[in-house]
């Protein structure tokens, strides 16, 4: 049947109308956008961060966890489990896979001193054993995601006989020689990160989002032109509710940490040139022979690839593969894309590595 110009017309008229009706109903209803849809439950605690369960879904069990290490700090993680049908919480369940998801808290002022070094050997060292009570496995899949690459890697080479089986790492800056935008502006010669601390007791969250939104300066501007022509678009809305919440929700960045990731990472490159010592451990990621993914976005800005891929030669693992995939830092795993492109990419890696003599894992997780 051909369309046309005065049923274009009609279509677009129609649409019209339902756009001003959905933009009334936006200004006036003010009420958050409901998110984090996937039933869980806290089974860990150390200091402020918490480590959530959430329950494989189905009949079968995979034969391992896995637990997640995302960015600590900057925002929430519920991003990883916006909304029903956009949630990699909820995809990766639905293949019968335990999630654990680890989550840093509100760090407020009081937590200024918190450090890299409580990040990966107390927390993160904390909770790799917690899950595998809480499970009853004798292995996990390890997950790293954006700064938890750095803070994952960093446990695997100070914790050589942690049981994991298999990595893998998301989005992941590993050579600082190439930080992109951040990089640049994160340098010795433009950020005295020294003289910012002694001013405040954390990094303050007005420039940690003005550093963001200068990454895309016209985000905003093309996220409200495409609100506009999707209004008629009641789908299109609840997501855009969700995503505009979670990106004007933003978490403290404590002064330790953000003095260390800056001066270790970014200006003096300590990772991957094998200089980085945690409490008295040398950080080598050629100590490293887990099998290991490696994902990189192709439009991202805060871990160009190029950031990302030295990972494939730094560390000693004979199964390792890189894959460079269409998104950003955040559309990567959360975008409208994400189940075709990388959700389905992970389970595929796991499943082809899961230990075969271990079986499946049946019945419930031990309290």
């Amino acid at each position: 049947m051909t369309t046309t110009s005065a049923d274009y017309m009609r279509d677009e008229m129609a649409r019209n109308a339902q756009r001003v009706a959905r933009g009334v109903e936006l200004i006036v209803d003010q009420s958050e956008a409901r998110v984090g849809h996937t039933p869980r439950q806290i089974v860990g605690r150390r200091g402020k961060a918490k480590l959530y369960h959430y329950p494989a879904q189905g009949e079968t069990k995979a034969a391992l966890p896995v637990m997640f290490v995302p960015y600590l700090g900057i925002s929430r993680t519920y991003i990883f489990d916006l909304q029903p049908g956009a949630s990699f919480v909820e995809f990766i369940t639905k293949q019968g896979i335990d999630f654990y998801l680890v989550d840093w808290g509100d760090l407020g002022p009081e937590d200024r001193e918190f450090s890299m070094e409580d990040a990966v050997m107390d927390v993160i060292a904390a909770f790799v054993q917690r899950t595998l009570r809480h499970s009853g496995a004798k292995e996990l899949d390890l997950f790293g995601y954006c700064m938890g690459v750095s803070m994952t890697m960093s446990f695997m080479a100070t914790h050589p006989n942690a049981p994991i089986h298999a990595l893998v790492m998301m989005v992941g800056p590993v050579d600082f020689t190439h930080g992109g935008s951040f990089g640049l502006w994160s340098s010795k010669e433009h950020f005295p990160v020294e003289k910012l601390l002694d001013t405040f007791d954390n990094a303050p969250l007005e420039y940690v989002q003005l550093g963001f939104k200068m990454l895309q300066p016209t985000n905003d501007a093309a996220s409200a032109v495409n609100l506009w022509w999707n209004l008629w678009n009641e789908k299109y809305v609840d997501g855009y509710r969700a995503m505009n919440r979670w990106s004007n929700e933003w978490v403290g960045f404590p002064g330790e940490f953000f003095r260390q990731w800056i001066t270790w990472f970014y200006q003096e490159n300590r990772l991957v040139k094998g200089e980085l010592i945690l409490r008295g451990k040398r950080v080598d990621l050629a100590t490293i022979t887990k099998p290991i993914l490696i994902v990189a976005a192709r439009q991202d800005k805060i871990a160009p690839p190029a950031s990302c891929k030295p990972l494939v030669d730094a560390v000693a693992s004979v199964d390792k593969e890189y894959v460079e995939l269409p998104g950003g830092h955040i559309s990567l795993i959360a975008g409208r894309q994400a189940h075709q492109n990388l959700w389905p990419k992970l389970v595929s890696w796991l499943r082809e590595r899961e230990p075969k003599a271990q079986g499946k894992r049946n019945g419930a997780s031990k309290a």
